[in-house]
């Protein structure tokens, strides 16, 4: 993580936190004014058309020794790596909509090392940055065998991804780390404007950072793979079944919106951006829209032409980063830039995603000019929420005696979700200490206000990195 990313949460926290400080009882009553409402948003994306067939919504009351609530990422894996370590209990997963309905079927699709906050960024203890390193590179592979075991190809490719430098600032600070990180032995290195011109096709860039063990994926068809895994285990699966409340307590009660009631031991929380409607994390998570446009398939003719040889997904190094990926079929996916806050925590945007189209076209023009001069459209444009934390870090853990979760996965959650499934996993069997020492664990985030502080003081950052964050030529 960059300087300005750092700044742009300490202004984030200024602003909202500094605010309701001074309002407390205002910051108190805040979500008695403004109550959340038990929603959720649907999945426009590309990646939709690859949606798992529909299991069905319960629809009887039963008991369960796990349920777990969501069927993106976290909570597939859960279920997987949960039944895979204890067959013999009964685990069920509910899901509001359909399997990937979330971020987990609508981002980028790239696959990357490290968490969010120690992206880039070395913490007091390097070799335990070394450690996360090679953990979530670890996971890389965990999900490519899952991918041969299920016999799904969720066209995971492994063979690099780049954060390309917008500013000679940003070179540097990525030399630093280069330098620092090889001297520990992570296989990480730093290329050239020379040389990320010719992997890339376009020379608005210092530089890159080049992590080997990165890649890409089809965000839907990993789904799929992490379903089929699930299933394989032995969980059960119902979707269209969104949970309306929980009554904690031994056992937990469930209360679905259909009217089933679902008994467990334990409950496992992989609502991530979702969280709050069922009164969870609401002060520790930040639902922030992204969006995301793709191109129909390019000829090889013009793909050569733009001369994107290596095919690496890559992300700049702004603090609003814009990320490019490359699909199989020669889509061209680009997202991120611009990003949204809704008051209230609300899922549904404020802003259309059409509303984005210009802009996410635009930028993809400027990257690759030859695109817009034969004309290249978006053929899709998409957005929703994503759940980041004051400061890009996640957490996973025990919330309660027999409450657990993964949470704030801020753009890292592809690979990041399935290691904190397993993780789950083995707290939730009791034999979770080969992950202590890791600073996720059991992490308790910065603290976000209600609103409108929460409002202020996200809208104040985003409109200052707008202005500050630096313009590549």
């Amino acid at each position: 993580m960059t300087g300005d990313r750092r700044r742009f949460l300490r202004t984030t926290a200024f602003a909202g936190g500094g605010l309701a400080a001074g309002v407390a009882g205002l910051n108190w009553l805040s979500p008695r004014i403004w109550p959340e409402l038990i929603d959720s948003d649907s999945n426009h994306s590309q990646w939709a058309t690859s949606r798992p067939a529909r299991r069905p919504a319960l629809a009887r009351d039963l008991e369960a020794d796990v349920a777990i609530v969501g069927a993106g990422f976290t909570g597939l894996s859960a279920a997987h790596y949960i039944r895979n370590r204890e067959p013999s209990k009964r685990v069920v997963v509910l899901e509001a909509r359909g399997c990937g309905n979330g971020a987990s079927g609508r981002n980028g699709g790239m696959v990357l090392s490290m968490t969010a906050d120690r992206f880039m960024q070395f913490g007091p203890e390097p070799a335990l940055d070394k450690r996360i390193y090679e953990l979530t590179v670890e996971n890389i592979q965990r999900l490519s065998s899952l991918s041969h075991e299920t016999g799904i190809d969720c066209e995971l490719e492994t063979n690099g991804a780049l954060q390309v430098f917008n500013s000679p600032a940003d070179l540097e600070a990525g030399r630093a780390y280069v330098d620092r990180a090889r001297s520990l032995g992570m296989p990480v290195e730093l290329w050239d404007e020379q040389k990320t011109a010719a992997a890339l096709g376009t020379s608005l860039y210092q530089g890159a950072f080049f992590d080997p063990s990165c890649g890409q994926v089809h965000p839907m068809k990993l789904v799929q793979v992490l379903l089929a895994a699930a299933e394989q285990s032995g969980a059960e699966i119902y979707e269209a079944t969104p949970v309306a409340s929980v009554e904690e307590g031994n056992p937990l009660r469930l209360h679905t919106a259909g009217g089933p009631v679902v008994k467990a031991r334990s409950l496992v929380l992989a609502t991530n951006a979702y969280s709050s409607r069922l009164g969870y994390f609401r002060n520790a998570i930040v639902p922030v829209f992204n969006y995301v446009g793709m191109t129909a398939p390019l000829s090889e003719s013009l793909l050569a032409e733009v001369g994107w040889r290596s095919r690496l997904p890559f992300s700049d190094s702004r603090t609003l980063v814009t990320y490019l990926g490359l699909t199989r079929d020669n889509r061209i996916h680009i997202g991120g830039g611009r990003a949204d806050y809704a008051f209230g925590d609300g899922v549904r945007p404020q802003v259309d995603a059409e509303a984005v189209r210009p802009e996410l076209l635009s930028e993809l023009g400027r990257i690759f000019p030859r695109l817009a001069g034969a004309g290249v459209a978006l053929e899709t444009v998409w957005g929703g929420v994503v759940d980041c934390s004051l400061d890009f870090s996640p957490s996973v853990g025990c919330l309660r005696d027999n409450v657990y979760y993964g949470i704030g996965y801020s753009g890292h959650g592809v690979n990041l979700s399935s290691l904190f499934g397993r993780i789950i996993a083995d707290l939730v069997a009791g034999q979770g200490r080969q992950w202590e020492g890791l600073p996720f664990v059991n992490r308790s985030l910065p603290y976000v206000p209600n609103e409108p502080f929460r409002w202020l003081g996200v809208r104040t950052a985003m409109e200052i990195t707008r202005l500050t964050d630096p313009k590549t030529p």
